[in-house]
């Protein structure tokens, strides 16, 4: 196998595992990890397609561009998980539904 092949298998991987973290979990930290799991994935993806294309500087760049943004997601992601904790008292993601209204 080549190295891109075995990196795609990473991302097939990642991806994977995610999808099927969503399914399974409904705690909102663990939706919040899993959700950097996937994004992983898709950093990988990119820097593979950049590689595979003959501009590995390209990919790279978009994938530190793409790590910025998750960071923030998960800031945001964390803070309102706290908040939804302070609330409900439960980070459960059916608490959510008890916000409204």
């Amino acid at each position: 196998m080549t190295p891109l092949q075995i990196g795609l298998l990473g991302v097939l991987g990642l991806l994977g595992v995610g999808c099927y973290g969503l399914l399974i979990t409904r705690n909102l930290i663990k939706v919040v990890i899993i959700l950097q799991i996937l994004i992983k994935g898709a950093v990988l993806a990119l820097v593979l397609a950049g590689e595979a294309g003959g501009q590995a500087g390209l990919g790279q760049s978009l994938a530190a561009t793409v790590i910025v943004a998750d960071t923030m997601v998960a800031v945001v992601g964390l803070a309102l998980a706290v908040q939804v904790r302070r609330r409900c008292g439960s980070i459960d993601v059916s608490a959510i539904s008890t916000l409204r209204g």
